[in-house]
């Protein structure tokens, strides 16, 4: 893929690309940036994780402070200026260690349909917290394991499978136009077979955040 040496941000669509967030509501920008924040968190530790139990150790680390997050944020450790910033805009809120969740079972995944199922449910979990239909997430999920993999083949049938997944339609993005860019923008690198056409992709979120389509 050519996006390799790409900073890990760019090899998938995000949504703090202020290309995408100015197409967030202005009062959720700050919370969605650090749900977001998180999900990068996440997928550094699914990349880097050479054996699945340190990766576990990990994620159950997260899952920890997210349960705190939501029960008692001023026990959460100081020092970790990611956990600050969700303590400063998730504060009492659950729902993220749901994406932890999400995140092991990408890191568990013992075959590839359980690979295909597990990253499409941590797009839909992502997609659903960031405040869209689960559904709207599958798409995106697949291309954003696709950006991760190291062997070419997976990463193909990662593609593939983000190719057959049917497109969502516009309606079901209502009132959520950042999330509707990100699907396309996945759906345009899984139809080019993750080559990336940097301008292209620039063109289709200007025609998208400007007239929604």
């Amino acid at each position: 893929m050519t996006a390799e040496a790409a900073p890990l941000p760019s090899l998938y669509p995000d949504l703090r690309d202020p290309r995408v967030m100015v197409a967030a509501p202005r009062a959720r920008r700050a919370a969605l940036a650090g749900l977001w924040a998180l999900a990068e968190r996440l997928t550094r530790l699914l990349r880097d994780a050479r054996e699945p139990m340190i990766g576990q150790i990990k994620l159950a680390w997260w899952r920890d402070m997210m349960a705190l997050l939501a029960s008692d944020p001023a026990a959460l450790p100081k020092g970790e200026p990611l956990l600050a910033e969700l303590q400063a805009n998730w504060a009492g809120e659950g729902g993220l260690a749901a994406l932890v969740d999400a995140a092991e079972a990408v890191l568990l995944a013992d075959s590839d349909p359980a690979h295909r199922d597990a990253a499409r449910a941590f797009g839909a979990v992502l997609f659903s917290l960031s405040g869209g239909a689960e559904a709207a997430g599958c798409r995106w999920g697949l291309v954003w394991s696709a950006a991760l993999q190291e062997e070419e083949s997976a990463a193909r049938d990662l593609l593939a499978a983000a190719r057959a997944e049917p497109a969502q339609p516009r309606a079901a993005f209502s009132g959520t136009r950042a999330l509707l860019m990100l699907d396309r923008w996945a759906g345009a690198i899984a139809a080019r077979a993750g080559e990336r056409h940097w301008r292209r992709e620039g063109l289709l979120l200007l025609r998208i955040g400007l007239m929604g389509r």
